[in-house]
């Protein structure tokens, strides 16, 4: 997160003059990737040197790390945590320090891929003016979009990204443990899927929810789903309840698209929460 908002910042006309790190190694090899920034072993130099300064640590980090630090009246002081509200910077605020939220709605596996991620990435942003204005205009020097977010908004809006990011990579690991039951090791089953995936994000990119949806439930096709629910039985039952309720919150999908009427839709509830389809085997 450092690495790549350092950077960034730094390509758009933003002095970045200093950085420090539990690891000085990492800390001085970002300073000297980036023109006039120095490393420093404490994070008290840092905030004596910059007018704005991002707290780029784990969540359960801010909070010690900011109640560490002298700030000053007129500083700024950002968290980059996409669940915690500005509360945790309360240290801050109290020695006269203006405060702010800058999350990116990115997911960052490594630092190359962090750098190359964050360029368009969405931003959500909570503070005052004047801060609120320059957080902004940071978004824009990203490339990036914002959203202000109040501090009640923050683990919701959090939340909703693990489900589009984390619980993503769940449900293809879920996917590929399947094909394991016909003897496709993961590595093949994942690039087997990838199209697949590709071809989704696609469609939710092109056409949009619910248009974009596919499938079984999106057709009304109980007798397929009926097979599934057998065949997970069978191969996999601790897969069968998540299968159940991914298909309940898929309904809605399919009705909003209009393919399916209600009279299906609770064709396919009756089937996914009752268990007559075991009588069909």
């Amino acid at each position: 997160m450092a690495t790549a908002l350092a950077h960034g910042l730094s390509n758009r006309g933003r002095r970045v003059v200093a950085v420090s790190s539990r690891s000085r190694t990492s800390a001085e090899e970002l300073a000297q990737a980036i023109s006039g920034c120095r490393a420093f072993g404490r994070n008290q130099a840092v905030a004596d040197a910059a007018e704005l300064v991002f707290v780029t640590t784990p969540d359960d980090a801010i909070a010690p790390v900011v109640s560490e630090i002298r700030w000053r009246p007129g500083q700024s002081v950002v968290h980059c945590s996409g669940a915690s509200s500005t509360d945790i910077l309360e240290p801050a605020r109290e020695h006269g320090a203006q405060v702010g939220a800058f999350h990116p709605l990115q997911t960052f596996a490594s630092v190359e891929q962090a750098m190359e991620n964050l360029p368009g990435s969405t931003f959500a942003i909570e503070a005052v003016e004047p801060l609120l204005s320059i957080l902004k205009d940071m978004a824009g020097d990203l490339d990036g979009h914002w959203v202000e977010l109040k501090a009640n908004d923050r683990v919701i809006y959090h939340a909703a990204a693990v489900i589009a990011c984390n619980y993503l990579v769940t449900l293809v690991g879920l996917s590929t443990a399947l094909w394991q039951t016909f003897g496709i090791p993961p590595d093949q089953a994942t690039q087997a899927l990838l199209p697949l995936l590709r071809g989704t994000i696609h469609n939710i990119e092109t056409l949009g929810i619910p248009q974009c949806l596919t499938g079984p439930i999106a057709r009304g096709d109980t007798g397929t789903i009926r097979k599934h629910l057998l065949a997970l039985q069978r191969a996999a039952p601790a897969l069968l309840s998540a299968y159940v309720e991914l298909g309940l919150h898929t309904i809605p999908i399919a009705l909003a698209k209009g393919r399916i009427e209600e009279g299906q839709a609770e064709e396919l509830r009756a089937m996914l929460t009752q268990p007559g389809w075991q009588e069909h085997q």
